[in-house]
């Protein structure tokens, strides 16, 4: 078993923490916000990822795992440091390395015994450079060190079994025998073991991001084409999906991807790529698709219910994604707020993401359940694909609604049985002539 240190205990740091002392790994996990590491001292999470919690309870009661501020204390016994900050959007579209910084200068103030540094968080290609460069101008003299990159691969809402039963392991480094040494680290997880130079493998982390987030730009933009040629963007993608070339993930139209790491990710991809002098085109399609597809969404609504001014608007899911209450850069944001200047008002239900859409959105109404948002509402606009939703009692939701509207961003019902319950109804491609009808000289949608 090895001694373990993480800095920083974010969404990626929290989860290799407890996740590696769940292993049977002693673990210190440095975190310098004092609210936040109050709040892991008690056995609490402050992100909602789950059955991460208790896994983080079990850990701590067995002793493998412990927080602290204190970097000496924190980096005392470890052979394996990781560094799994935050890299936040620039205000250039770059990454902001201001965190991996201080991380890179705590560690090689009180490294005290030879250790393997190994950059988790994503960054930019060339960081392990620089991470290296500043422990060693810090590191007292004597004390060898690698760094090793080990990018991340957790999907919000499912990081227990992505860390647990990942597809590859990617290590990189310029010490070989520093990447075989973190490679007996996660020989438990019986996951092949990639292992290359150390910036290919940060580049590795930003190509996958962006490969996902043209798949989804790519079905949205098709599935435009669908709504004006009166084709179905659903069974479009399950025949693409079973060409075993294509596959069928990341194939379901909607209103784009959002959170921590795709869109922050391609743009960041987008300004390394512009810096080198390349001219990333295709970046630039993704991007823009991807944000016309929010702004087709709310181009829905007001195709269906005229002038927004004073129309009450019900919003069922605020995070980006099921099963998070994570809202950074989420959809919802750009719809609320669209559909807000435009006079609208506003009502929300999220089953998770409320008090952290409250910190942005104060002009929302946050409502206790569904059926709460559709009271009065002329519109009901499905962001969020949760659970819950699945199965609504679309009798009792009519029946509180001024007008029988749904705008589905997630294409999570069925049009017909929509149509059955006497719902005006429209998903994302899904081009039925009901669909088609709607004000077409002005949309440029085709009629039949």
């Amino acid at each position: 078993m090895s001694n373990i240190c993480v800095v920083g205990t974010g969404y990626v740091g929290l989860t290799t923490g407890v996740c590696f002392a769940d292993l049977g790994n002693t673990v210190n996990c440095i975190e310098i916000d004092p609210a936040k590491l109050e709040l892991l001292r008690s056995g609490k999470s402050p992100i909602y990822e789950p059955g991460l919690e208790e896994l983080q309870e079990r850990n701590m009661r067995a002793g493998r795992l412990r927080f602290t501020d204190n970097y000496a204390l924190g980096l005392a016994d470890a052979r394996l440091i990781f560094i799994t900050v935050g890299t936040p959007m620039g205000d250039d579209g770059a990454a902001d390395l201001s965190y991996v910084k201080a991380a890179a200068l705590g560690i090689g103030q009180h490294l005290t015994r030879d250790a393997i540094i190994i950059d988790k968080s994503t960054v930019p290609v060339g960081t392990g450079d620089m991470v290296f460069s500043i422990i060693a101008e810090h590191a007292a003299p004597g004390i060898h060190f690698s760094v090793v990159s080990n990018p991340e691969f957790l999907r919000e809402g499912s990081a227990l079994t992505d860390f647990f039963k990942p597809d590859r392991i990617v290590l990189g480094s310029m010490d070989q025998k520093a990447a075989e040494e973190v490679a007996e680290l996660h020989a438990p997880l019986g996951a092949p073991i990639i292992i290359t130079d150390l910036r290919t493998a940060e580049m590795i982390k930003y190509a996958s991001n962006a490969f996902l987030a043209t798949r989804i730009s790519f079905i949205n933009e098709i599935a435009q084409i669908c709504e004006r040629l009166g084709a179905d963007v659903r069974e479009v993608a399950r025949g693409m999906g079973a060409d075993k070339r294509i596959g069928p993930h990341f194939l379901d139209a909607g209103i784009g991807y959002g959170g921590s790491c795709f869109p922050k990710d391609v743009l960041a991809l987008h300004h390394m790529a512009a810096s080198a002098g390349c001219h990333p085109q295709l970046l630039q399609a993704v991007m823009e698709i991807n944000q016309s597809a929010r702004e087709r969404f709310v181009q829905k609504v007001e195709t269906l219910l005229g002038d927004l001014d004073g129309k009450y608007i019900g919003v069922l899911g605020l995070s980006f994604k099921p099963n998070t209450d994570d809202i950074r850069e989420a959809p919802s944001l750009d719809i609320i707020r669209a559909l807000q200047a435009k006079g609208a008002r506003v009502k929300a239900y999220d089953p998770v993401a409320m008090e952290n859409a409250g910190e942005v959105m104060p002009e929302v109404t946050f409502c206790a359940t569904a059926y709460d948002v559709a009271k009065e509402a002329d519109a009901l606009l499905l962001v969020t694909e949760w659970n819950e939703f699945k199965q609504i009692n679309w009798d009792k939701i009519r029946s509180f609604m001024r007008q029988p509207i749904v705008v589905d961003g997630r294409n999570l019902y069925d049009p017909q049985e929509m149509a059955s319950r006497g719902f005006t109804y429209w998903g994302v491609g899904r081009g039925s002539r009901d669909d088609l009808d709607l004000n077409p000289k002005d949309h440029g949608l085709l009629t039949t």
